[in-house]
């Protein structure tokens, strides 16, 4: 098969497999209605507010604008709150990501493996449900992982050719992914190093000053003047692509001090307004057991203001009998109070939460973050499948518990894949492997887990993968030849 012929296959494969979850799981929940409320506000009263109950509109910044607005344009082209433009958008996105990661795997291979990897990279990422699904759904995942690979394509285009279109199309990937999301700062984060190797290796576009050469200059002015030549154009550009970055978020920040008289230049952590009640004793007691994304779903996802049943608790949530009553009298008391988590019962949960602390500082500081971020990176990734999530069961649903087993394996092997690319060591396999131990540590401080905040590391994966793929097959083949 030739190389076009397999560039199409791939494409015409993904599409298809995009276009069966399109028609089989497309949803319009949860965050989807918060990201669609904010964008029709946007248009209909040119405001990024959120409605109350009597239709009054109260200003927000709960969320960063940038998929609010990335619905808003989808709205106005194609229909007010026409939810399903969103995934068609993000399936051409998606597909644009794939053959993004290709080409960025071309240019980081060494000249044997290149033109394979890249195909094997294309294959890779345009067959995997775990990233397909999410650009069906209107939510912020698919945007941003299209964002990290234009950034990582920009990462390694300018690392060969400096210039100001690689560092403008990273500019802009970086500063969309977070506006996206707060955590896609970490995509610069991970990558602005090689821009800036870029800028010591090679070299970047130099101005040249007229006269620097002139016959009788002396030769000190001589030797000065070509190093400020040689240094304005990348300080320029550095100067130029920062403040474009920042330009954004100054907006935000300045809007968000006019509203509420906050220095907020991202979004609260726990997504809150200003004034509005957070619970630290319900989230510090969450911390304590909680494991997995399971717990997040029946536990963490319904408080406050609905049912908290005690029957879902594992045991891990009781140290004692005595703190199983204990739990068990709270529980009772949030339940007969219309399901509020007032103050009182915050402050007790909080309380409960200090005495298992207490009894077990490294199960809380170390090993359950731990164990939530493996949850995060290991489990089957069905959360958007009509599966139950409690898959080891057997015994109780074994078709399914055989789908999630599948989907397991698959994601393991995505992984495997990735550390045999590391293991190979291809051009800024260190930014890689930053981006993704960045983002597992930003993780540990999560108290409810899900499987989707490792969704933007799929980039980084299918590359090494992709790498690792490619020298398998080459490997094999090489060793079937021998005998």
């Amino acid at each position: 098969m030739g190389p076009v012929a397999s560039v199409a296959l791939a494409l015409a494969a993904g599409l298809a497999l995009r276009l069966w979850m399109l028609s089989n799981f497309f949803e319009v929940n949860g965050d989807s209605l918060v990201y669609g409320e904010l964008a029709k506000n946007l248009l209909q009263h040119g405001q990024y507010a959120q409605g109350l109950p009597g239709g009054e509109l109260h200003a927000t910044l709960i969320r960063v604008p940038g998929y609010p607005l990335f619905l808003a344009g989808c709205f106005r082209i194609f229909g007010m709150e026409n939810y399903a433009a969103a995934p068609w958008v993000q399936i051409a996105m998606d597909l644009a990501a794939c053959l993004l990661l290709a080409g960025f795997v071309r240019l980081i291979s060494p000249p044997r493996l290149r033109e394979g990897a890249a195909h094997c990279t294309l294959w890779l990422a345009a067959l995997c449900p775990f990233t397909a699904i999410y650009a069906v759904e209107p939510l912020t995942e698919a945007p941003t992982v299209y964002c990290v690979a234009l950034a990582m394509w920009s990462a390694a285009w300018f690392r060969e050719r400096p210039g100001w279109s690689a560092a403008l199309s990273f500019t802009f990937a970086v500063t969309a992914a977070a506006m996206l999301r707060p955590d896609g700062a970490l995509v610069a984060v991970a990558l602005a190093p090689v821009m800036v190797m870029g800028l010591r290796d090679g070299s970047a576009p130099i101005a040249h000053t007229p006269g620097a050469k002139a016959p009788g200059d002396p030769a000190r002015l001589i030797v000065r003047a070509k190093a400020l030549t040689y240094l304005s154009s990348p300080v320029r550009m550095v100067v130029v692509c920062l403040l474009l970055a920042l330009a954004p978020f100054a907006a935000w920040t300045w809007r968000n001090w006019q509203v509420f008289h906050v220095f907020q230049p991202l979004a609260p952590r726990m997504a809150n307004d200003p004034g509005e009640d957070t619970y630290p004793g319900w989230e510090r007691w969450m911390k304590t057991w909680c494991l997995d994304f399971v717990s997040t779903y029946d536990i963490y996802w319904n408080v406050p203001l609905g049912p908290l049943e005690l029957s879902k608790l594992p045991g891990r949530a009781f140290d004692s009998p005595a703190q199983y009553a204990e739990t068990r009298a709270l529980v009772d008391e949030y339940n007969a109070g219309g399901h509020l988590l007032t103050a009182p019962i915050d402050a007790h949960f909080g309380r409960v939460a200090d005495e298992r602390i207490a009894a077990h500082p490294l199960r809380y500081y170390l090993w359950l973050p731990m164990g939530r971020v493996a949850d995060m990176w290991l489990r089957p990734r069905v959360e958007n499948l009509p599966i139950e999530l409690d898959w080891w069961v057997y015994e109780n649903h074994n078709r399914e518990t055989l789908i999630s087993c599948a989907y397991a394996g698959l994601n393991a092997l995505y992984l495997l894949l990735a550390i045999g690319g590391l293991c190979l060591r291809p051009r800024l396999w260190g930014a890689m492997l930053a981006y993704m131990l960045l983002r597992s540590a930003m993780l540990l401080s999560i108290a409810a887990p899900e499987a989707r905040y490792t969704i933007e590391c799929f980039p980084m994966l299918f590359a090494l993968g992709g790498v690792a793929l490619w020298a398998s097959l080459r490997k094999v083949a090489t060793l079937g030849k021998q005998t």
